[in-house]
């Protein structure tokens, strides 16, 4: 079995800038330094390192991966089993740089260029160097929202208004580093084309956008639901079924040990079992005829009875099934009033049939020797299983007695398989009568 790939997240530690190399690293199970020469490669053919670099960072959400993995579990996994936690991760928090901290830090290095390349006598124009420094604090005071809210310091307000302000102010440098010598009435012109473009883009991509924002809610909630759920098993765990388990195993009345085991069962699928709908797995039926027998029988002594239960496969049910159950149901009830537990139970659902073994710790009995007229064994599971297409055997000794049933599997739409067909109308008049 191979280990599952770790989510493509980016961690705190080991990162440089924003943990993009690192986060495909882990991802991809390569070396960190041959992503990083890989980005500063791509960065020399045009600037696609660098346009990769910053996409995967702002696409890519922060975290650590193995956490990740943790949650992406099936729930049946976690709703008792919560991922570790280091106690030292609160106090020592990770050293993170911010995006706020990178743009001025390329803000100030431009300045300085500027600055070496006057004292050096070279020709620069000055005209640019508004609008530049205009671009890149807009793109700065854009950007530094997504830090802030991510780290919780801001709210939303505050940070719808920093991505306003600084579109605004990007605009504007903008707007003078390409309209320096054009008219104004030509600028503004373009200014208003350009807008009437950017909304029409808008309202074509605001059904997506709108989409997305409602999945991603609904993702939030499910993941809330699901964690609340988990907290409710782990609480019923430790609280009422240990109670029930203990009730069951220290009654001394059987009907008192019935109904706690009974809500124990109930309370066990509701919290771990993943329930499927009524008529599509036998495994579930198989469940359901256990459960009436121990919940409506006793043993020979009054006491309380448990089936150890087996089941491997699975299928959909199908009428020839459905005889199989009520077979298996007779021979379950026989183990429990006549035979001495344990009683057992094991289904194997294959490819080409169904088999079914019931078999008891009791004194044994002869066949043979039962009146013609007690029809419980002979009619109630063979005869039944035998009109069916299937095959029904009865071994018995002193050791016990053991019961093997067998169908043809149904097929795999969900339909009688062959042989199955060939003796469906003799068995549903038998179901009737």
């Amino acid at each position: 079995m191979t280990e599952a790939r770790l989510p493509l997240r980016r961690p705190d530690e080991g990162r440089w800038i924003g943990g993009v190399a690192r986060g495909l690293s882990v991802h991809l199970r390569i070396r960190v330094d041959l992503v990083r020469w890989a980005f500063v490669a791509l960065g020399l053919l045009g600037g696609a390192g660098l346009v990769l670099y910053v996409f995967w960072w702002v696409t890519i959400p922060p975290g650590n991966p193995a956490d990740a993995l943790a949650r992406e579990r099936p729930s049946t996994w976690t709703r008792l089993v919560r991922p570790p936690q280091d106690p030292d991760a609160a106090a020592v928090p990770p050293r993170r740089i911010r995006v706020a901290d990178i743009g001025i830090a390329l803000g100030l290095l431009a300045v300085a260029v500027v600055v070496l390349a006057q004292r050096s006598g070279m020709s620069t124009e000055t005209r640019w160097y508004v609008p530049v420094l205009l671009l890149l604090a807009g793109t700065a005071l854009a950007w530094s929202q997504l830090d802030a809210r991510r780290s919780g310091a801001d709210s939303p307000r505050v940070s719808r208004l920093r991505l306003v302000g600084g579109l605004v102010i990007a605009a504007a440098g903008v707007l003078l580093l390409v309209g320096q010598e054009a008219d104004p009435a030509l600028l503004l012109q373009s200014a208003v084309a350009a807008l009437a473009v950017l909304a029409g883009v808008a309202l074509v991509l605001a059904p997506w956008w709108l989409r997305l924002v409602r999945e991603l809610g609904d993702e939030r909630a499910a993941r809330a639901r699901e964690s609340e759920r988990a907290d409710i098993a782990a609480h019923l765990h430790d609280s009422v079924l240990q109670t029930l388990a203990l009730i069951r195993a220290r009654a001394t009345d059987a009907d008192v040990a019935r109904l706690a085991r009974a809500q124990e069962r109930e309370l066990r699928t509701w919290l771990y079992d993943d329930r499927s709908a009524p008529g599509t797995s036998l495994a579930a039926e198989v469940a359901d005829v256990v459960a009436h027998v121990e919940d409506t029988r006793s043993a020979p002594d009054g006491s309380a009875v448990a089936v150890e239960t087996v089941v491997v496969g699975d299928c959909i049910p199908d009428e020839t099934t459905h005889a199989l159950l009520l077979a298996t149901r007779e021979a379950l009830v026989n183990a429990v009033a006549h035979g001495r537990p344990p009683v057992s139970l094991y289904v194997e659902v294959g490819a080409q049939d169904v088999e079914v073994f019931v078999r008891d710790r009791g004194d044994g009995f002869d066949l043979d020797a039962v009146p013609s007229d007690r029809f419980g064994v002979r009619e109630s599971i063979i005869g039944r299983v035998r009109r069916r297409g299937g095959d029904a055997s009865v071994r018995s000794s002193d050791a016990g007695t053991e019961v093997r049933l067998r169908v043809p599997a149904p097929a795999r739409d969900g339909s009688a398989g062959p042989a199955a067909t060939t003796a469906t109308a003799a068995g549903r008049q038998e179901e009737e009568t």
